[in-house]
């Protein structure tokens, strides 16, 4: 294509020629003016970039920031004209009264303002997209990019747009202020299970992290046999049956396979051992089928791509509805874009990319990591954040460390109970740090709380 036809193209994109509806901004507006109350469900749906006037823009974001303050009780024509004229949206009294009057007799019944609200959606949208496409035919046209960045940086923004995100830079507090108030609403409402931290179906450990938190980076690192994967699991598991969100798993060291092997011993009671010889008995058969049964109804999905990278990783998530939850096993395992012999940098980068991952996706993501050897030469092998391996920037990235440690795996003969596993919260961004027990049932690869373990199906 031709230099002057992509520039054309671009061309076509003014903003004179934007997609936009004067009719609906001023409804969804006069709405509010004739109804407060109808602010509710306008916030759900709209921000107020979504507006193509400026003057309906920060009108609109007037009317939220009242809503949210002490106005909220106070909100008619007269208070939010004298507001406006504070705030300079109109230059006279005549005007905005004028205006606001308009904007009342425009709206043919309040009770639309959801319909007036998704149409000023969805011309937003619409925006964005050509805002995106205009950008894009630009830098094909300069040819300063290859096309492999260009098709990441198209994925990236189209998707921030899916994402309801705001693609053009910083954000005024009263904005966020509002997602703020409508947070607190949920997570205090009837359905607050929704939007507080997925349980992990430890209940100890919830009091501590608050659950498996949106945007968290959640490092789980133990010394080879600790059971880090059994436990990485059993959280995903309990993730996605008590939440009803896709669990997503990487497993770079193990097959798919073995993981579900695992996860059918656990979930079946089924002894892992005979898993893997075959000598199972006629009763066993009939847990594994009812087992398969309700694992196979879980929103679980399951990769061993080995060497991938947080970009692929990230490309495939983008695409996977529902998305509640990541597990990666094991950090050491993955990949870089930079080569460096410096493998502590080239890890830094990972963990850096990681928590910008679930920080963009709104997930939280459980990383997997291996301890250094030291461990085995102090006398306390208790892990401590500086055994966390090639450490480089783990513990400041990571929004909760997690350690495992059995005393029995060290210390056979004084070990008072040998399947009594203590799950360390060394690092805690949300709150204190503290220990919690756990019994390791080796037999069906299962943590579990103690007052909680059940006795094997006879």
């Amino acid at each position: 294509m031709a230099e002057q036809d992509f520039t054309s193209l671009r061309d076509s994109f003014s903003d004179q020629t934007m997609p936009h509806s004067i009719e609906a901004e001023q409804s969804v507006l006069g709405s509010i003016l004739l109804a407060p109350d109808t602010l509710s469900t306008a916030l759900g749906i709209l921000q107020p970039d979504a507006f193509y006037v400026d003057q309906h823009r920060e009108l609109y974001r007037l009317m939220q920031t009242m809503y949210t303050g002490t106005q909220a009780e106070q909100m008619d024509m007269v208070t939010i004209l004298n507001e406006a004229l504070q705030q300079g949206i109109f230059e006279s009294s005549a005007e905005g009264r004028r205006y606001l009057a308009a904007l009342v007799d425009t709206v043919p019944s309040a009770e639309n303002i959801e319909s007036y609200c998704k149409i000023v959606a969805d011309k937003a949208c619409a925006r964005s997209l050509a805002t995106v496409a205009r950008d894009l035919l630009k830098e094909v046209a300069e040819g300063s990019y290859p096309a492999s960045t260009l098709l990441d940086s198209a994925e990236q923004r189209i998707y921030d747009i899916r994402q309801g995100k705001d693609v053009h830079g910083l954000i005024p507090i009263r904005d966020v202020m509002v997602k703020t108030y409508k947070h607190l609403g949920d997570i205090s409402g009837p359905d607050r299970d929704k939007f507080v931290g997925a349980k992990t179906g430890f209940p100890e450990l919830d009091s501590i992290t608050g659950g498996m938190n949106n945007s968290d980076l959640v490092i789980l690192a133990a010394r080879p046999g600790m059971g880090k994967t059994s436990l990485a699991l059993n959280l995903a598991t309990n993730v996605s049956r008590r939440s009803g969100r896709t669990v997503a798993i990487y497993s770079l060291e193990m097959s798919m396979e073995q993981l579900v092997s695992r996860m059918l011993s656990t979930e079946a009671l089924v002894d892992s051992h005979k898993l893997r010889t075959g000598h199972l008995e006629p009763k066993e058969w009939s847990r594994l089928a009812a087992s398969a049964d309700v694992l196979s109804g879980m929103n679980i999905y399951l990769s061993e791509a080995t060497g991938i990278t947080v970009s692929q990783m990230k490309a495939q998530l983008r695409r996977v509805k529902n998305l509640g939850m990541v597990v990666i096993d094991y950090l050491q395992l993955m990949d870089a874009p930079m080569k460096s012999d410096n493998r502590v940098l080239v890890i830094s980068e990972i963990t850096r990319s990681l928590k910008l991952m679930a920080k963009e996706l709104d997930i939280p993501v459980l990383l997997l990591s291996q301890l250094n050897r030291g461990v085995e030469s102090r006398t306390d092998k208790h892990p401590m954040l500086s055994d966390l391996r090639e450490s480089g920037s783990i513990e400041q990235d990571a929004d909760i460390i997690m350690f495992l440690y059995n005393d029995y795996y060290y210390n056979r003969e004084k070990a008072l109970n040998p399947n009594i596993t203590e799950c360390v919260v060394a690092k805690n961004r949300h709150g204190e740090t503290a220990t919690v027990n756990m019994v390791w049932d080796a037999q069906f690869t299962r943590f579990s709380s103690p007052e909680r373990s059940e006795a094997p199906p006879q």
